[in-house]
């Protein structure tokens, strides 16, 4: 799941990818909503909150969706670093490192919170979400080419228009269009769920959220880990 790249990945494979991963990004997004009133995922929404703001007059509520914004490019960036200087080195696993990495932070948010440290809350809380979901972000669309784009459901949304397009007009095609279909369809459907379910538990459970999203996380990271180290 985090070993293959590009053309040598399955179709199975990258369905495994995008719910694990986009359910686990629905359920950071409803959290900081929750939490703080802001998407940390939503980047579309964030720019056109951005625009907003300024043409209002808003200063400072258009420097705290700047904020947001830079933060999860910076997130894409770091990944986008990492997984080149693992490319380089040749360490097979880096992309299951990475989104190591992204369960680590998760788990020790969830630790944070539980405690009641003032991290899990506010404008902090969402900038280390948003850091997070831009790192997962990159590390999908690199590995898949693009295929798997587990926070951009504006994307997603586009390509199952695309797909359907496909099926109905392009015969010579039907198997391939299905499989985009499929794709897409499980990967805005786990955002979906992954956001209803994120929510509720937040509700109910506080911090413990990011705990149950990074455990996961965190599991399948290593043991694709180990796995490439096997290999």
């Amino acid at each position: 799941m985090l070993i293959r790249e590009g053309d040598q990945r399955t179709a199975s494979i990258d369905l495994r990818l995008a719910a694990l991963l986009s359910a686990v990004a629905g359920a950071l997004n409803a959290t900081g909503f929750e939490v703080a009133g802001l998407f940390s995922a939503n980047m579309t929404g964030n720019v056109s909150a951005l625009a907003d703001n300024v043409a209002g007059g808003r200063w400072d509520l258009a420097l705290l969706f700047v904020v947001v914004i830079v933060v999860f490019v910076c997130g894409a960036l770091t990944a986008g670093l990492c997984i080149e200087l693992g490319r380089r080195r040749q360490v097979r696993g880096i992309y299951a490192w990475v989104i190591l990495a992204e369960g680590a932070v998760l788990l020790a948010l969830g630790v944070a919170g539980v405690a009641g440290s003032s991290l899990v809350i506010g404008v902090r809380l969402i900038c280390v979400l948003s850091f997070t979901l831009g790192l997962q972000n990159a590390v999908t669309t690199r590995i898949s080419a693009a295929r798997v784009r587990t926070t951009h459901v504006s994307g997603m949304a586009t390509d199952v228009g695309l797909a359907l397009a496909g099926l109905w007009v392009r015969s010579d095609k039907t198997a391939q269009h299905r499989a985009q279909l499929a794709l897409h369809g499980i990967t805005i459907a786990s955002f979906l769920v992954g956001g209803i379910v994120g929510a509720l538990i937040h509700v109910a459970f506080g911090a413990l959220t990011f705990l149950l999203c990074g455990l996961p996380l965190a599991f399948a990271a290593l043991c694709e880990v180990l796995r490439g180290h096997r290999r």
